[in-house]
């Protein structure tokens, strides 16, 4: 079954009456509910972290401290890019433990997903660009900890680069961080994966796709990992506002499919989570994520 990490947190009001601008969340729910591509079984509630070490063997130990009591530095908290306040750290606190809770659901079930996270330029010891913790960071440190992997690739697909993950896994062997993203965009001052790819503005869809197939397989190939961990931002299509390439809502399906196709022949447990979408239109954001769920229900049950 199609196990799916969803909060109302993630939509929660936020200090002085703002919202985290994604009501998207929800109504991806919804929409995948109607139309028949999931049910409430499908979605799981995933509760605060309690375990603030699985946090603290990624992040520096003060910098989440002073998230925990509300005692970051104002220049920090501008740096996130969000109103700061108690009910966002709890807001990642859950991400976090949803994408905790789906690592392991995909060991059971071949996939798994999380509406929100996949908050990538999270760095070890400060957040950025409406990124506190990373989420998939922690998660697949504790899979290596607990030895439920040994070798984990992250795909980043994301339109920007992971820079976070990247500076957090910089020196360990064990966890292969890819990201292909928009070469001018954010960030500015782009960190070193194990492999970058950086695409020019309006990249189209044949570019696009035929990067990817030439590389991921050859990565899988090589590295062998047993775990895989997918950050599928829909901020690559065209009509996105921040995103500067050009696929086409098709072409971002394809990119899906491709990768939730290679994970499942390779019999290799994936992790999705939504990443970033800001498309003018919500319909059209919501449609692009609602395609990664519909083909992982098609591909996997």
């Amino acid at each position: 079954m199609l196990k799916i990490a969803y909060h109302p947190y993630y939509i929660h009001p936020l200090k002085n009456g703002h919202r985290f601008p994604m009501e998207k969340y929800e109504l991806i729910r919804l929409q995948l509910l109607h139309e028949g591509t999931c049910t409430l079984d499908n979605f799981f509630e995933p509760k605060v972290i309690e375990d603030y070490q699985v946090i603290m063997d990624i992040h520096d130990p003060d910098y989440v401290q002073n998230l925990l009591n509300d005692t970051l530095e104002a220049s920090a908290a501008r740096k996130i890019g969000l109103p700061f306040s108690s009910q966002l750290v709890n807001r990642e606190l859950i991400i976090v433990s949803g994408t905790l809770e789906a690592s392991k659901f995909a060991l059971q079930y071949g996939i798994a997903m999380n509406i929100a996270g996949g908050t990538h330029h999270a760095y070890s010891g400060h957040g950025e660009g409406f990124c506190i913790l990373n989420d998939q960071a922690i998660a697949a440190n504790y899979l290596l900890k607990q030895r439920h992997a040994n070798r984990i690739l992250i795909i980043d697909l994301d339109v920007h680069q992971g820079n976070g993950t990247a500076e957090i896994f910089k020196d360990e062997a064990r966890v292969f961080t890819f990201s292909m993203h928009g070469k001018h965009n954010y960030p500015f001052d782009k960190e070193q994966s194990d492999l970058d790819i950086a695409l020019d503005n309006d990249c189209t869809d044949n570019t696009y796709l035929k990067l990817l197939k030439n590389t991921v397989p050859k990565l899988i190939s090589e590295f062998q990992p047993d775990f895989i961990f997918y950050q599928c931002g829909v901020d690559v299509i065209a009509s996105d506002k921040l995103g500067k390439l050009g696929l086409t809502l098709h072409g971002c399906k394809d990119r899906d499919r491709f990768i939730l196709e290679t994970c499942k022949n390779n019999k290799i447990p994936v992790v999705c989570n939504m990443g970033g979408g800001y498309s003018p239109q919500i319909k059209t954001i919501v449609d692009a994520h609602a395609n990664t769920y519909r083909l992982a229900q098609h591909i996997y049950f």
